[in-house]
């Protein structure tokens, strides 16, 4: 069964084919003419994610932080190389060191080629690096027309560092850390945009029900002024009032064009962010479909510690002080690098001669730095670390103690919205009824023109409000989700795929135990 979420994306698709193409929604009525588009929250948001730039955006940066995960996966695996030098000719005149000492420039003349195989492995948890090897030499000298191989036909060896700076080690720490950050994020970047198409969407929400009030007052406000007309003509309104009832007219006429202007913004901000073709005509529903649930605050925090980048990030930068830390102490004292190798090798005028009865060859070295007089230097670095690992601490602490109370803040703020919403629909329609008397008492000439302009103001103060409360619902709705990525309406985890990687389901799903996906 598919999640919410994951349903978003095939709902959006099936909205692409009949919204954006300017041949569907038209009919035939002499000419074709495009028909109105209805459209509801959901199917906004739906289209935002299935086809905004800002979703190409989101789902390329994952891309990149999947394929630096996956580098970093295969520089921990055995790596098979060859290198060489085919050819390497070389025809010149060259300074060469004589028996005697002295030094004659002689004319040299040869074509050198080489190649090596290695295998090589790296250990990170001690930072050793093993590796066998294989390889061959050839020269040819033109001038004296003789041919020489050499090789080491096997050779295996090792480089392990000794109270050093271990890299790897730091590296095998921090990677998955970044890995799960980049996932985490890479859900959280999608509910944003959730949050971004439900700001543009009230936004023409707001301006559209803008429009249409005006259009409604104007043509009440025409009403108004025809029947002035004939008060005026029957002797029974005065001159003061009459010229009242012209100016409500004018003043409609200026805030509707005023809200045409501004629907044009809002028509080109909402369509161009979700990919809507610009000449199709909408028209958005009031989003009434609201789910008052009651959220418990210990499971918002759980979801959110368990879920959020926030989680790994603070960890990470934890690791990073202690790893910080470690270099400082490491790099200021002993170091010491032990390197080891043995093979075989040898040397003849035919490639097969390198192999029979080779010579045994054998190196061990061992090098190392010890700091004697550095004034201070060494331990200043490390009390700078220590200082600086300490205030990292401090930091993480508060910004999980401002994480935390940030849950708690939205989760009560949502907790309120209830009451809010149920007000401010009741003075909607107490506000719209109230006006509609208004409207026939000044028609039939019992109240005057600066009564029903009080009712029309509390009108559209009403209306204006209701939205608004309808906003900063959907507004907290969306920012609960972004802040524990968990659907508390349909009680699970919020996930979405992405289209652009072709990873199995245990990839994509980070083990909270090792911060990676299996291999």
């Amino acid at each position: 069964m598919l999640s919410k979420n994951l349903s978003r994306f095939i709902i959006g698709l099936v909205l692409l084919l009949f919204c954006v193409n300017p041949g569907r929604g038209q009919v035939e009525q002499g000419q074709l003419e495009k028909l109105p588009l209805s459209l509801s929250l959901n199917n906004i948001v739906d289209l935002a994610l299935a086809q905004s730039t800002t979703t190409k955006y989101v789902q390329n940066y994952n891309v990149r932080s999947y394929w630096r995960w996956k580098n970093f996966q295969t520089g921990f695996r055995p790596q098979l190389i060859l290198t060489g030098d085919l050819p390497n000719f070389t025809h010149t005149t060259e300074p060469i060191t004589q028996p005697d000492g002295s030094i004659e420039f002689k004319n040299v003349s040869n074509a050198r080629m080489y190649a090596n195989l290695a295998l090589s492995q790296s250990i990170a948890r001690t930072g050793t690096r093993i590796y066998a090897a294989s390889s061959v030499y050839r020269i040819e000298d033109f001038n004296n027309k003789n041919i020489e191989y050499s090789g080491t036909p096997i050779s295996i060896g090792f480089s392990q560092p000794i109270f050093s700076y271990n890299w790897m080690k730091w590296q095998k720490r921090t990677e998955p850390l970044i890995y799960e950050e980049s996932m985490r994020r890479f859900i959280e970047s999608i509910e944003e945009i959730a949050l971004s198409a439900t700001y543009r969407f009230f936004n023409f929400l707001r301006i559209q029900t803008n429009l249409s009030l005006a259009e409604s007052n104007l043509r009440n406000s025409n009403d108004n002024l025809r029947i002035a007309e004939t008060r005026k003509d029957l002797g029974t309104i005065s001159e003061n009032d009459f010229s009242r009832i012209r100016l409500s007219v004018i003043n409609a006429k200026k805030s509707m064009n005023q809200s045409k202007m501004d629907m044009k913004n809002a028509d080109f901000n909402l369509k161009s962010y979700v990919q809507l073709d610009l000449d199709q005509d909408v028209e958005l529903e009031m989003p009434l479909n609201i789910f008052l649930f009651n959220i418990d605050v210990d499971k918002a925090l759980r979801e959110a510690q368990m879920n959020r980048k926030e989680t790994p990030f603070y960890e990470r930068r934890l690791v990073e002080a202690d790893r910080e830390l470690e270099r400082a102490k490491r790099q200021n004292s002993l170091g010491a690098t032990l390197r080891g190798s043995y093979g075989m090798s040898n040397n003849s005028s035919t490639v097969g001669g390198i192999y029979e009865q080779p010579e045994q060859q054998q190196m061990l070295r061992l090098s190392f730095n010890i700091p004697i007089m550095d004034w201070g230097r060494s331990a200043s670095n490390i009390k700078l670390a220590e200082s600086q690992r300490e205030l990292v601490v401090y930091d993480v602490e508060n910004d999980k103690k401002s994480f935390d109370r940030e849950i708690i803040v939205q989760v009560e703020q949502f907790s309120l919205l209830k009451d809010q919403l149920t007000t401010s629909k009741e003075a909607d329609k107490v506000a719209e009824n109230g006006y509609e008397i208004a409207l026939r008492r000044f028609q039939n000439g019992e109240i005057s023109i600066t009564d029903l302009n009080i009712s029309l103001q509390e009108r559209e103060k009403a209306k204006r409000d209701y939205i608004r409360s309808l906003q900063s619902y959907w507004v907290a709705y969306y920012r609960l989700r972004i802040l524990t990525l968990y659907d508390f309406e349909m009680q699970e985890k919020i996930w979405y795929p992405n289209p652009m990687l072709e990873i199995s389901d245990k990839e994509r799903i980070i083990r909270d135990e090792q911060y990676g996906p299996p291999e």
